[in-house]
């Protein structure tokens, strides 16, 4: 945020009924870039008052399980996870948050099961390449059909240091996406070890920074001739 400006000098940037709940929020503090906030709406905006279940991956001052409390409803199942244990205390039941790393593929089991199902994946935690990964191996394969799988702050794919990025650097956040490009096309090719199923992925949706894969049930691809 620029210096001197306030979360709300930047409503006329964000228009969904996502944005007016962040910035009418007063619970506990969330951050969100503001250029998120009508895309979540876009393609999240689907599943409010059902009886969703969403796993947001980084939980930080607890702000963010709130807001997304109050987008989806009440019938809405919230959960998140964090590596760091006071974690656990920055909550409001009937949101829950479990204490575990998010490369850790028998704990993120658990919690799904404790969930009874997922049908949204928020990863919003390390922002490092190998976490992102591990996550979307383990979770993806779990996650409803139909459901979305979210990636936040892709940025950090490009930053050296304990992000572990660089331009066209393998393993970051961004070349598993490219990667997940191949695999979504993979009837047409055998270059890549799939990460994803080729009939598991319905769409990828691309943002600066923030990108949402859409699970489905695909069938190959067919192109039917013109009837005459």
């Amino acid at each position: 945020m620029e210096p001197g400006k306030r979360p709300e000098d930047y409503r006329d940037r964000a228009l969904s009924d996502f944005a007016q709940i962040y910035f009418a929020h007063k619970g506990r503090p969330v951050t969100k870039w503001v250029d998120y906030l009508d895309l979540y709406d876009r393609h999240l905006s689907r599943f409010r008052n059902t009886p969703v279940r969403m796993l947001e991956i980084g939980v930080l001052n607890g702000g963010s399980l709130e807001l997304w409390r109050e987008y989806f409803g009440p019938q809405a199942t919230v959960f998140g996870i964090d590596i760091m244990p006071d974690c656990t205390n920055r909550v409001d039941a009937p949101n829950q948050v479990r204490s575990g790393s998010q490369d850790d593929p028998a704990f993120l089991l658990r919690v799904v099961r404790e969930m009874g199902g997922v049908d949204i994946v928020l990863d919003d935690g390390s922002h490092n390449g190998r976490h992102q990964r591990a996550s979307l191996k383990a979770l993806f394969p779990l996650l409803s059909v139909d459901g979305i799988y979210a990636i936040e702050d892709l940025h950090t794919s490009y930053w050296p240091g304990d992000w572990e990025g660089g331009y066209n650097r393998p393993g970051t956040g961004i070349e598993t996406i490219k990667q997940l490009l191949d695999d979504m096309h993979a009837w047409f090719h055998d270059k890549s070890e799939s990460l994803i199923q080729k009939n598991e992925i319905s769409g990828i949706h691309a943002y600066e920074s923030l990108v949402f894969i859409d699970k489905g049930r695909k069938k190959k691809p067919v192109a039917l001739e013109p009837t005459l």
